[in-house]
Parts: C-alpha cells; sequence; structure tokens
C-alpha cells in the first residue's frame, strides 16, 4: 500500500511539472489518468504493478 501511495504521489508531482514547464495541456492530463484508470481494471495490471515493484526494488537497492 505504502508504494502504490508513493507511486500516485511521485507520478502526480512529475505530471504537475510537464503541466507547469512543458505545456501539459490539462485535456491531455486529463486522458491520461482516465487510460491509467481504465489500464488498472484489466489483466495486466498485475504485471505492472509487478514491475513498478520491481522497479522500486531496484532503485531503493542503489547506495549512493
Amino acid at each position: 500500500m505504502i508504494l502504490s501511495v508513493s507511486g500516485v504521489v511521485l507520478l502526480g508531482i512529475i505530471v504537475f511539472l510537464f503541466f507547469r514547464k512543458d505545456g501539459l495541456k490539462a485535456s491531455h492530463a486529463m486522458v491520461c489518468s482516465l487510460f491509467g484508470f481504465y489500464l488498472a481494471g484489466t489483466a495486466i495490471a498485475p504485471s505492472i504493478t509487478a514491475g513498478g515493484a520491481s522497479l522500486a526494488g531496484l532503485l531503493g537497492g542503489i547506495k549512493f
């Protein structure tokens, strides 16, 4: 649960930065949000979740 919440916050910040800096229109952001919402209800959603968790584990293991 913590990973998904932090992932949503991170993606939200990225979308906000795109909106402010790169000219992302509000309609484009809405379409992306709806796409993600409907994609979450498909059969591929567990694979996407597993890939996100794997990427988070990889990034979390990096030592600076």
